[in-house]
């Protein structure tokens, strides 16, 4: 299957060190050599911005120019989504690659998916259509649909957790539904399998890579205001303490840290009138 990489950050940071590492699994230390691609939103100033910036290869991430470009471009963000493909649904086009970006509410929206949803084929009346034809895409175009009917303009980061809560169940029900969603906002991360995350603050240390062997002192980067909460499918270094996500797990980051975590699975079986109200992580 395919792997994801996101980032949430308290200020403006870059996933340079990061992404190097993910690259690496896109046809080196992975078999994930059939696309990739990396969404980062703007960053105006110290305040997250709505633009985005959004690169995409048909091409492995090992090899990729591209990508390895990006690997030293400093690129600042609070939100950045990433995904190294391995196709299963879906030819091997510039298309079908993640992540895929839609526009609602006069803001983009990101998404990546790892996983293979079984006979999944909902109905889309709406404005969402997908470009490609993968399972991916069309769960991003159902979810974009069903929040735009939920809500008449742009929801907290409760609300749209809330509402979250409630729709990923329907689609989870056909099969592995690992994924990332930002708008910019705040990053929504969903488990069915695997999935880890961190948070790095200050005191920062020393970090090994890996999949290739590079190590690198935070503390010379970063400041004591920093904090950056890394989600992935596999932890990425050898010498920090991982996090993994619980199977239906739906847990909303915020500043650079997970700000609450909902169990989608009891939602699946719960009445639509329960209390669905974030929960400390």
């Amino acid at each position: 299957m395919c792997q994801l990489l996101g980032m949430n950050s308290r200020l403006p940071a870059t996933l340079n060190l990061s992404f190097t590492g993910f690259a690496q699994r896109g046809g080196c230390t992975g078999h994930h050599s059939d696309g990739w691609g990396i969404a980062f939103f703007e960053s105006d100033g110290e305040s997250p911005g709505k633009g985005v910036r959004c690169f995409v290869d048909k091409d492995s991430a090992s090899t990729s120019v591209l990508a390895n470009m990006l690997r030293t471009y400093p690129i600042k963000s609070h939100n950045v989504v990433a995904h190294v493909r391995k196709a299963t649904v879906g030819a091997v086009k510039l298309e079908n690659c993640h992540p895929f970006v839609r526009e609602l509410w006069g803001r983009y929206w990101v998404f990546a998916h790892n996983g293979d949803l079984k006979d999944y084929a909902p109905a889309l009346h709406g404005s969402f259509r997908p470009v490609g034809n993968t399972d991916s895409e069309l769960a991003f175009c159902w979810l974009m649909q069903e929040l735009s009917k939920s809500h008449a303009g742009v929801p907290s980061v409760e609300e749209l957790s809330r509402t979250l809560r409630e729709l990923v169940p329907q689609i989870a029900k056909f099969g592995t539904f690992n994924f990332l969603l930002s708008n910019g906002q705040a990053l929504w991360t969903h488990a069915s399998t695997n999935l880890y995350y961190l948070v790095r603050q200050y005191p920062f240390g020393e970090v090994h890579l890996k999949d290739e062997d590079l190590r690198l002192n935070l503390a010379e980067h970063n400041g004591p205001n920093d904090r950056v909460a890394i989600i992935v499918t596999e932890p990425l270094t050898t010498n920090e303490v991982w996090t993994q996500m619980a199977p239906g797990d739906l847990v909303t980051f915020v500043d650079g840290y997970p700000v609450g975590r909902q169990c989608c699975k009891a939602a699946s079986s719960a009445s639509t009138n329960s209390p669905a109200t974030l929960q400390p992580v």
